[in-house]
């Protein structure tokens, strides 16, 4: 054994960090680096859980004048422009995320997410 060679496991490649499993697994290598980076990523995700979002289920909409509204009494139906069983909107912080379904929990209404909004970040 060569002095560059010393300290080495046998089961490690001459000169490298990778041991033989990584070298000739392709997917070893990758599942050490995906859980590192994984660990990191979570710990930095941590230091965001306490901010607190604004979240906002959009049932519809509808537009009046003012003199309407005032009118408006109690019992008084507001006639909104989404159908009955089409998807409600999800916003956080104003941006839409997601779209969803009204259902009820126990006795207190809730939403489904039934599908992600991705939008561009420009």
């Amino acid at each position: 054994m060569t002095d560059e060679n010393q300290g080495e496991t046998p089961d490690q490649a001459p000169g490298s960090d990778l041991n033989l499993k990584e070298m000739t697994d392709p997917n070893a290598a990758e599942e050490s680096f995906d859980h590192d980076v994984g660990e990191a990523m979570a710990k930095d995700v941590e230091a965001i859980y306490d901010i607190p979002v604004q979240i906002s289920a959009v049932l519809g909409r509808s537009t009046m004048q003012v003199s309407q509204l005032l009118k408006l009494g109690r019992g008084a139906v507001v006639e909104l422009d989404r159908k009955v069983g089409e998807a409600i909107d999800i916003y956080v912080n104003n941006r839409l995320v997601a779209r969803g379904e009204v259902v009820v929990v126990e006795d207190k209404l809730g939403v489904t997410m039934t599908e992600i909004i991705k939008s561009d970040r420009s």
